[in-house]
């Protein structure tokens, strides 16, 4: 199988909320849009799409889903610095500025859909390296 893109797709409510979100905050724009739908590309992160819930296009058991449970990341080269840029512009900060023992620095920010966004960076990782 060869794969020639990628998109992620998420099921809200909102899904303009969604889609201005994505676009404030980090740059996305909006390739694709109809009743219901919107499709936002970034030139240095994967395709996102947002479907409103209820849709017919969604199978009949998932129409009523919210993207619950899942989180969008993004690997960030400076992750401080958009920490700090996410909460002068008034993003919600879900989870703050945190280091794991492994060596994953990351935070969360939640859209108007409760969608996670989570920025994240890696650092060497501290402890016992046997």
């Amino acid at each position: 199988m060869q794969i020639t893109a990628a998109a992620i797709s998420l099921t809200v409510d909102d899904v303009p909320a969604s889609a201005a979100f994505l676009s404030r905050h980090f740059g996305y724009t909006e390739s694709m849009a109809a009743d219901g739908f919107v499709s936002l590309a970034h030139p240095d992160g994967p395709q996102v799409v947002f479907l409103r819930r209820g849709l017919e296009v969604l199978p009949e058991g998932f129409r009523d889903e919210h993207a619950a449970g899942l989180i969008l990341v993004f690997t960030v080269a400076d992750l401080p610095g958009e920490y700090e840029r996410l909460r002068a512009e008034g993003a919600p900060i879900a989870m703050e500025l945190r280091e794991e023992p492994w060596g994953e620095r990351l935070f969360q920010v939640a859209d108007p859909n409760g969608v996670l966004v989570q920025l994240v960076d890696w650092v060497a990782a501290t402890g016992d390296e046997n």
